[in-house]
């Protein structure tokens, strides 16, 4: 009996010990974990951030090397792997991502047959489309097991001179490639994810009025309404996706820029808001971010302009809501915002140096409350 006596005793000290008796009934610390990307092309180097979901401030915990000009970045849908462009060099490098640290693993790197400026994986993550300024062109490479992108291109579609925006809509069904000037072109494609092909559509491409050229677009989160950056035309424009056939129809135009600017000024980004309310796009030139509310039925109303560092080409918001980031590429610096749930307002929250050329900016959640 004391040797029972004796060995409870020693369990509950054990536990004690351990902060299993600490616990309080029915409270649960918090799992998530915010990571952060910037990658930054004139250092050939990937930056690596935590971030307080609660405060929005940042916490530098490494960088990463990498074999040239770092450009574009995505991950695919599960967030295990990390992919980046490397412009200089023509070369796209595969990473696995630390869920719990950040951290990133070099899984490979490969040749490909331009420098490519955007970079996204279809819905099911087993292809990686990629669209290169200079050649004009769309790729579709496969992705194997372990993450990494294969080489050579399963397929390389010529389309138009400064190609530069390509994803999947949300049914991974239809792709658009996105060109500036003097190309001024949307292309329309159908996606099989059965066979990781792209397919010209009925109406291969749509031409917008002179002067515009489409650069990045954003898909509404759950109205079938695709929204246009026109980095020539300082504007954006509202287009209603037709699901059943995969094609674009122009509905309303607005400009990015206040009525007394008159300098210089092209547009770079674009991201709407989790919620799908707010939708933002950075001017280069008048060094700001305009803001725009979104309508029940995705028409905008222009809002306000938040000012930023020089040349604000990259931005990017968390996947909650709550942060926005912007770097300027004339300043080598980057600068957090909060969000006003109701209003989309940008309040200043800090800045942080981050080197030469930064060119994109991305935030990844993990885990749960």
């Amino acid at each position: 009996m004391n040797q029972i006596l004796t060995l409870t005793i020693a369990l509950i000290s054990l536990y004690t010990s351990i902060g299993y008796a600490q616990v309080t009934p029915g409270r649960k610390e918090s799992q998530m974990k915010y990571h952060m990307y910037v990658a930054i092309a004139g250092e050939q180097k990937i930056l690596r951030y935590a971030l307080n979901p609660e405060t929005g401030a940042l916490k530098s915990v490494g960088e990463v090397e990498v074999d040239g000009a770092v450009g574009p970045l995505c991950t695919n849908p599960q967030q295990k792997y990390l992919y980046a462009g490397l412009r200089s060099t023509k070369k796209v490098s595969s990473f696995s991502i630390d869920a719990e640290t950040g951290a990133l693993e070099l899984i490979n790197t490969v040749d490909f047959d331009s420098d490519p400026c955007y970079l996204s994986t279809d819905r099911t993550g087993r292809y990686l489309f990629s669209s290169y300024y200079s050649a004009g062109v769309v790729g579709v490479n496969a992705l194997d097991g372990t993450g990494a992108v294969t080489s050579p291109h399963r397929q390389w579609i010529k389309t138009g001179g400064h190609a530069h925006c390509v994803h999947p809509d949300r049914t991974n069904q239809y792709v658009f490639v996105s060109h500036t000037m003097p190309a001024n072109a949307i292309y329309q494609f159908t996606f099989d994810e059965t066979k990781g092909d792209l397919t010209a559509n009925a109406t291969e491409r749509i031409k917008p009025p002179r002067g515009e050229g489409p650069r990045h677009y954003e898909f509404h989160p759950t109205l079938n309404v695709v929204y246009l950056a026109n980095e020539n035309g300082s504007s954006v424009t509202v287009y209603d996706l037709d699901i059943d056939n995969g094609t674009l129809s122009r509905r309303q135009n607005m400009s990015t820029l206040p009525e007394d600017f008159s300098g210089k000024n092209s547009c770079a980004q674009i991201h709407i808001h989790p919620t799908g309310k707010f939708l933002y796009i950075t001017n280069r030139g008048h060094d700001s971010i305009a803001r725009f509310v979104v309508m029940p039925d995705g028409s905008l109303e222009e809002l306000s302009h938040t000012p930023t560092e020089p040349t604000p080409r990259v931005f990017n918001i968390d996947p909650e809501g709550n942060f926005l980031f912007a770097a300027g590429q004339g300043s080598g610096k980057m600068e957090g915002f909060r969000i006003d749930p109701e209003t989309g307002d940008l309040t200043s929250l800090a800045t942080y140096d981050v080197g030469e050329q930064p060119m994109w900016v991305m935030i990844l959640k993990f885990g749960k409350k």
